[in-house]
């Protein structure tokens, strides 16, 4: 056997590594296709599992050979084993110590096989080194994914995970400044320098996200247990939610297409920057959706929609849309419109998905508890209370819908009733929006039958149309005519509606001192009816003054009936002034003259005139209408 002695030096030949002991291998050990030529001696003083083979052989063999099958971390990791084994001295670090720490527990180096043996080494390291620094931490966690299932099994990744939770609650200038903060711009002591100098400034540890672009350098299990771990020790479902997006966005390309980009302040990646992950984006989404809180607000329904996008694009589980469907329908009070315009990614002719829409609408129904919001201070994603009138939110972004996607060919009436149908009546207080939508359904679809036309039009009750949707109504030649008749017959019936809650409203106000008391139903019928309340109040004061000018004609009659009464007692007693144009002249109103006619003659008196009966007739009592009466 070879001395246990240090040895200075290994060698590779292609596949094949010898050690300089001066004495010939009397073992091989094979890993992954590598052969180890070593000595018994070193080996199976250290190595628990490989006396225990040796021991459990039959062989008789010069040279005993063995296979070690899925070894933790491969020939490197084997190679560094032999190392320690061998007295060569072997430098742990942040990137090696969890594959050590597994190979060393696969090949049951502990102390039983002499003191201070490499599990013990390792464990050390990992604790004392390892888990009091944030980079370092990160650093371990992402070199353990090939070795997941034993790390977890010596609760490696428990305790990164642990530390990782705690740490996020602390000041980060505690435990090590993150890793892709300030990259090499700070100092040992954490603070920041310029041109070299320390400035003197510290780490602002006040931003909540600063934590989410490293941890975005784990592989999707890794990700999911560490959220996992921060959800039960409390972490914030704000934080927890802007973490998960940050990492989705990164690794599924198509979301910043419907986001925006990435929130957050652009990181300077150090000097001992991370490998991103290699993920599954089908994987990684599933996973995703699982980790999502159920929170509501509009920064994260926005999120979920694309996220929606995507899955339908990568053909998710039936489990995993129905549940994204599920988390947006509970808040499609926050979605917009351009949100909700998901195209049709299958072999469907139409353009839209609508039944994807349709189905998010009866999601919204049932979900009256209301999931509850993230925190004021978080997200730009808070919402008013429920008084605000979500269900009449929902009924206006559909109508929108409905009317975006009305111009697509292709789609079926039975589709837009459908849509139309989906909300109660009593989500949409006008029907406006729906008739609008249904007018350009039919200007594309020109084809449609009378009998189709009709049964689309019974989704609008005409009572809950405003005056400018009648009117435009009763001119559309698009609508059937029975639909024309129904909308001209409600429409004379709300403008009497109108104009008679008016007048009962502008007789209440002339009323000194009584209260107004127009029902509650009339008032808001009014104020809503595009201004109808200043028309009718012009009616009114015209109505005032027709009612003035009847009681000036009706006053102007009688006075010429009394001019007539006083121009029979002229003719009596002045037969010779029987001629119309001799009267009008004594009287001094001009005629248009006629070429027959002579010049006039003058007609002199010695008693009194009739224009002077006549002027003290109207002192009597109509002075007031004299330039009035001179027109006759």
């Amino acid at each position: 056997m070879a001395p246990a002695r240090k040895v200075s030096e290994f060698y590779r030949e292609g596949n094949d590594w010898f050690c300089n002991a001066g004495l010939p291998s009397d073992i091989t050990v094979v890993v992954e296709s590598v052969n180890f030529h070593l000595h018994k001696f070193p080996l199976m003083s250290k190595c628990g599992k490989i006396a225990q083979i040796y021991e459990e052989s039959d062989t008789r063999e010069k040279i005993f050979t063995t296979v070690l099958e899925e070894f933790p971390g491969g020939p490197d990791t084997f190679f560094i084993a032999v190392k320690f084994c061998y007295g060569v001295r072997v430098e742990l670090t942040s990137r090696n110590v969890v594959m050590v720490y597994c190979a060393a527990d696969y090949l049951e180096m502990t102390d039983e096989y002499g003191e201070g043996n490499l599990i013990s080494k390792s464990e050390s390291f990992f604790h004392k080194n390892v888990l009091h620094n944030w980079k370092d931490c990160i650093l371990a966690l992402q070199s353990s994914d090939p070795v997941m299932p034993r790390a977890e099994k010596l609760q490696i990744l428990s305790k990164c995970f642990n530390t990782l939770s705690m740490m996020v609650c602390t000041d980060p200038s505690l435990f090590g400044w993150p890793m892709m903060m300030y990259g090499s711009l700070q100092s040992p002591g954490g603070s920041i320098l310029w041109n070299g100098i320390n400035t003197g400034a510290r780490i602002r540890s006040s931003e909540s996200d600063w934590w989410f672009e490293d941890i975005s350098y784990l592989s999707v299990a890794l990700f999911e247990g560490l959220i996992k771990t921060m959800k039960a020790r409390g972490i914030r479902p704000e934080n927890l939610a802007g973490a998960t997006m940050y990492y989705a966005r990164k690794y599924l390309p198509g979301l910043g297409r419907w986001q925006g980009g990435q929130s957050g302040k652009t990181r300077t990646v150090s000097s001992f920057s991370l490998t991103p992950a290699v993920v599954d984006q089908k994987v990684l989404l599933e996973s995703i959706e699982k980790l999502l809180p159920e929170k509501k607000g509009k920064s994260f329904c926005r999120f979920l929609l694309g996220l929606l996008r995507v899955a339908l694009i990568l053909g998710v589980t039936h489990k995993c849309k129905d549940s994204l469907e599920r988390r947006i329908g509970m808040q499609l009070e926050l979605a917009t419109l351009d949100g909700i315009l998901i195209p049709t990614y299958s072999d469907s002719d139409t353009l839209y998905d609508t039944d994807c829409i349709e189905r998010i609408v009866h999601h919204f129904m049932p979900s009256e508890s209301r999931i509850t919001s993230f925190s004021p201070s978080s997200f730009d994603l808070q919402e008013t209370s429920p008084s605000s009138g979500p269900l009449r939110k929902v009924a206006k972004l559909i109508d929108s819908y409905i009317a975006e996607v009305a111009s697509d060919v292709n789609l079926k009436p039975g589709k837009i009733r459908s849509l139309a149908e989906a909300l109660p009546e009593s989500s949409r207080p006008f029907h406006d929006g729906l008739y609008r939508a249904l007018d350009i359904y039919f200007k594309e679809h020109p084809w449609l039958s009378e009998k189709e036309k009709e049964e689309l039009c019974n989704v609008i009750d005409y009572q809950r149309l405003s005056i400018d949707a009648c009117a435009h109504a009763s001119q559309n030649q698009r609508l059937p005519l029975r639909v024309v008749l129904q909308v001209l017959f409600f429409e004379q019936m709300q403008l009497r509606t109108a104009l008679a809650g008016c007048l009962n409203v502008l007789d209440t106000e002339s009323a000194p001192a009584a209260p107004l008391t127009v029902p509650g139903d009339m008032a808001g019928q009014i104020v809503q009816r595009d201004g109808w309340v200043t028309v009718v109040r012009e009616n009114r004061v015209l109505k005032v003054d027709m009612e003035k000018m009847r009681s000036r004609v009706v006053e102007l009659e009688e006075e010429f009936g009394k001019i007539k009464q006083e121009m029979k007692k002229v003719t009596k007693s002045h037969s010779s002034l029987s001629s119309p144009r001799l009267v009008a002249k004594k009287f001094g109103c001009k005629l248009i003259p006629r070429s027959s006619d002579a010049p006039p003659d003058t007609v002199e008196s010695t008693g009194l005139t009739p224009r002077a009966s006549l002027e003290h007739a109207r002192s009597s009592g109509h002075s007031r209408h004299r330039k009035s009466f001179s027109l006759f």
